[in-house]
């Protein structure tokens, strides 16, 4: 087992010892959770693959995002439900959907601003503006 980082933000990520298996366990902080492929993939479906995850990220963000304006508006917000969808068109380029439920006595007004809010999510803002990935190999 890999020691702790110091920073509670990093996630680790490690092949299980099992010779040709995709699966691979995920620390994150306290937290443990499994990624893998489905069968049809190769994957032993132990846990989400990839993309679920990124899905999730982006969703769980949203709704996140959206309740802590509604709280700072004292608005009442009762449920957000975030479906997710992922595509890629003929050159690759990727879409993510992303049908927001808002549960709650809103105003159509209100509505409106908590989908432009959802916009502010900094998963949303990273995928959209994309990233610089810095990699190395240490010992």
């Amino acid at each position: 087992m890999e020691a702790q980082p110091k920073d509670p933000h990093t996630v680790i990520v490690s092949l299980r010892d099992k010779a040709d298996t995709y699966t691979c366990d995920i620390n994150a902080g306290k937290h443990q959770m499994v990624a893998d492929e489905p069968v049809p993939l190769g994957g032993d479906d132990l846990g989400a693959a990839p993309y679920q995850y990124l899905k999730a990220a982006l969703g769980s963000c949203t709704a996140m995002t959206i309740r802590m304006y509604a709280e700072r508006k004292k608005w009442p917000v009762e449920n957000v439900i975030v479906t997710l969808r992922h595509s890629r068109d003929a050159n690759k380029q990727s879409a993510f959907e992303r049908d927001i439920q808002i549960l709650g006595e809103l105003t159509a007004d209100q509505r409106e601003r908590l989908l432009d809010i959802a916009d502010r999510c900094p998963v949303h803002k990273t995928l959209s503006h994309g990233a610089t990935i810095l990699s190395k190999l240490i010992d």
